[in-house]
């Protein structure tokens, strides 16, 4: 008989229930990168909104530093100021109080539907609700572009068209977060959590390239292809979303087998009978769904049973007061609101600081942007990384705040001495700032939302991840607005604002921190995210 080919030895080498976790890994990466795609353009085309023209020569308008071409000259048509080619209403001198008012309502509807998002979504099926959330999404997003194809110059219409995309935007996090922890256990959450979160740069970095290559010429398109792009993804969600691995018969954790005893219907085995009443050895969190519902008997050895908490099946959604009763939400909410101003003033923001200190137009500025974002990548993945190997999540994302303060007054000192300064900070301030914004987001709130005082009770999960997105998100309303105010009288207030910021975050972990540290057993402080005792 003549050997399997090397690709069917490598596709054969997985169980099924590894594909299809791959698969559901994959597709939530997707699906969240392509709503930050979208999120990504207002902050490319702000350069454009405002902008003025250097000189007028023979008929043809040259810009300043500030934009590249003019093909669009005729539909900009300048108002009292013959070099102003900014498009009205933007083109006051109050413009970046409007720039920043943009963000202001995004993000501000954002926070606010975001605490009503995760109650909605717990009680409806995930792959229908996040269907709505991107085909919704898809749609305000490109009605923001075509603002710029209808000539159409309403301060409120660009605001509404911001506030509907910030609530529906929502559907989003809770929905994939809720998802991936359904398929994934706890052991090696932070790393895998960490990887997957790279969606967050990922989309940033797609959508200022997809952003940037029109916003010159035709920044309508800028808005327009992502939203297209987001309403696709959404499409896709709905034909192949598998919420629950229970809904096609595969086991709801990562367990651990030997390949000896696999036979094609039954995969895993235990080599001794297992009880929960033993008091002398507690139980591996993950090998709890090997127990039956009684929690007396033992496991047969060819079968797998999936605790009924998990599948949801007459287990009551939890309430709002009682999901912040669970340890650590309060403070990792808190904590997020300050890591996330800043993560959100870099998003809104860094092109046009890029644009003002280097003197790049807003293409330029916006794929240097892309920096920050790569490495955001490499951020989240090293805190789930050492948040892993520590069991300390409260720590890990105490010392990147820690040393994010003085990198960002590094950065705007640095970033003042050329284009080479400005990539090296923009590097390293994006795996500082992110890391903690990452790992909070995605390890920390899918270890709170399975807490042992939860008692298995799997519908918390996009309750709490709600919660602590949703209070994170009222700090990223703030940063925009802050940095749209304080601007003007130069940009050292702002990332003084930035560095209060990171100090304040950090100080709501420190009761966490110092439980971590004097109890090396647990994996966070006050046993946030502790195992069975």
């Amino acid at each position: 008989m003549a050997p399997l080919p090397a690709g069917i030895r490598f596709i054969i080498s997985f169980s099924r229930d590894q594909w299809y976790r791959a698969f559901i890994f994959i597709l939530t990466f997707l699906l969240y990168a392509s709503f930050h795609l979208s999120r990504k353009p207002i902050s490319i085309v702000k350069g454009e909104l405002h902008r003025y023209c250097a000189t007028l020569h023979e008929g043809g308008v040259r810009f300043s530093s500030q934009s590249q071409k003019a093909s669009d000259s005729t539909r900009q048509h300048p108002r009292d100021n013959e070099t102003d080619c900014s498009w009205a209403p933007f083109d006051q001198d109050n413009y970046q109080q409007l720039l920043g008012a943009l963000d202001y309502s995004f993000l501000c509807a954002y926070a606010i539907g975001m605490y009503l998002s995760g109650i909605i979504g717990e009680r409806l099926p995930i792959r229908y609700y996040l269907t709505f959330g991107m085909l919704a999404s898809g749609a305000f997003t490109a009605l923001f572009g075509l603002g710029y194809f209808y000539d159409i110059h309403s301060f409120g219409f660009y605001v509404v068209t911001q506030i509907i995309n910030g609530l529906v935007q929502t559907t989003g996090w809770p929905s994939v977060v809720t998802c991936l922890s359904n398929w994934f256990g706890k052991g090696r959450r932070g790393l895998i959590m960490g990887i997957w979160n790279s969606h967050t740069s990922v989309g940033n970095i797609l959508g200022s390239l997809i952003a940037g290559y029109w916003v010159s010429t035709c920044w309508g398109l800028s808005f327009v292809v992502p939203g297209a792009i987001v309403a696709a993804m959404g499409i896709v969600c709905f034909l192949f979303l598998i919420e629950h691995p229970k809904d096609i018969a595969c086991s709801s954790s990562l367990v651990a087998h030997p390949r000896g005893h696999e036979n094609g219907a039954h995969r895993f085995r235990l080599q001794k009978p297992v009880f929960v009443d033993d008091k002398a050895k507690p139980l591996d969190p993950e090998m709890q769904c090997l127990l039956l519902s009684d929690g007396k008997h033992p496991v047969h050895q060819n079968h797998i049973v999936v605790l009924p908490a998990d599948g949801g099946g007459g287990t009551a959604a939890i309430s709002f007061t009682g999901a912040l009763k669970i340890p650590g939400v309060i403070e990792f909410s808190l904590c997020l609101l300050f890591a996330k101003l800043v993560s959100y003033t870099f998003l809104f923001w860094l092109p046009l600081y890029i644009t003002s200190v280097d003197h790049l137009d807003a293409r330029q500025a916006g794929e240097l942007s892309t920096l920050f974002d790569v490495g955001g990548i490499f951020g989240g993945i090293l805190a789930g990384v050492i948040s892993d190997r520590l069991e300390k999540r409260a720590s890990t994302c105490g010392l990147m705040l820690l040393l994010a303060a003085p990198t960002l007054y590094m950065f705007s000192a640095i970033s003042r001495m050329g284009l080479e300064a400005t990539i090296a900070m923009l590097l390293l301030s994006g795996a500082l700032v992110s890391g903690p914004y990452a790992l909070i987001t995605t390890a920390v709130s899918a270890d709170l939302g399975t807490h042992k005082s939860l008692k298995g009770n799997s519908h918390a999960l996009a309750t709490v991840t709600a919660i602590i997105d949703g209070t994170g998100s009222v700090g990223a309303a703030l940063g925009p607005l802050l940095a749209g105010l304080l601007s003007p009288s130069g940009w050292n207030n702002v990332f003084y604002m930035l560095m209060v910021a990171d100090a304040c975050a950090l100080l709501f972990l420190i009761r966490l921190i110092h439980k971590e540290l004097s109890c090396p057993g647990s994996a966070t402080g006050d046993q946030v995210l502790s195992k069975e005792h």
